[in-house]
């Protein structure tokens, strides 16, 4: 279904004390190439206005024409229409039960199986994989269901770190992630460090960036570099 699918899945919208996606520049340039004129959905936003955040993004990246969906008459049409879409990070629960209502989800899978550039970061990375089951966020809503795009057959950790500050005593993310491998042992999960990011482009699944990613697997834990076949999770 998705072997014209062109997408970028962040980890995050920052890189340690850099500005807001000033890392990300050169890999969104590279991904929307002549394209300019993108549709945001900031509906992962719940502490910012959904205005708020597309201002935001329109004013760390003023090579481009953002528009917000929110802002469009009709959602589902601003979809059909757009050139590229971009899903900023927040709450994964609150930004996936908006694309349930609104009926969304298909829309956004049909362009992107026909080619349309897709970039998430944080929450907009997670639901490209299988489900949201694996991100760090709080279930502040009920969605009607965990399942999103799938444009990879794998779950998505985005900002994966297993560091624990020094007396803390709650479970690392490796704890939480093999907690889901105990549960889905079939299901593979690729942890994306901050700075780093997944892209599916010309139907391979590779992962760019300075820092390495982790593959969790059943019981089994790998490190993925940029030499890393990826393809299996297509």
């Amino acid at each position: 279904m998705y072997e014209k699918a062109k997408v970028l899945m962040l980890s995050s919208s920052r890189k340690g004390n850099e500005a807001y996606l000033e890392h990300a520049q050169s890999m969104i340039a590279d991904h929307l190439k002549e394209c300019r004129n993108v549709l945001f959905i900031p509906y992962a936003g719940v502490t910012m206005s959904w205005t708020e955040y597309t201002k935001k993004v329109q004013e760390a990246l003023p090579s481009y024409k953002i528009n917000g969906i929110h802002e469009a008459g009709d959602p589902i049409e601003a979809i059909r229409q757009a050139e590229a879409i971009m899903i900023g990070g927040g709450n994964t629960f609150n930004m996936l039960n908006e694309l349930y209502q609104q009926n969304l989800l298909p829309e956004i899978k049909n362009k992107v199986a026909r080619g349309m550039p897709y970039i998430g970061w944080s929450a907009g990375s997670n639901v490209c994989g299988l489900s949201i089951k694996t991100t760090n966020d709080m279930p502040i809503v009920e969605p009607p269901s965990f399942n999103s795009f799938g444009f990879i057959s794998a779950q998505l950790n985005p900002h994966y770190t297993n560091y624990v500050p020094p007396g803390h005593n709650g479970e690392t993310r490796d704890q939480r992630i093999a907690e889901f491998c105990v549960v889905n042992p079939d299901t593979a999960v690729i942890g994306i460090q901050e700075g780093s990011a997944l892209l599916r482009e010309n139907n391979k699944l590779r992962l760019i960036g300075p820092l390495n990613g982790t593959l969790f697997l059943g019981k089994e834990k790998s490190d993925i570099t940029q030499a890393t076949d990826l393809n299996e999770f297509l």
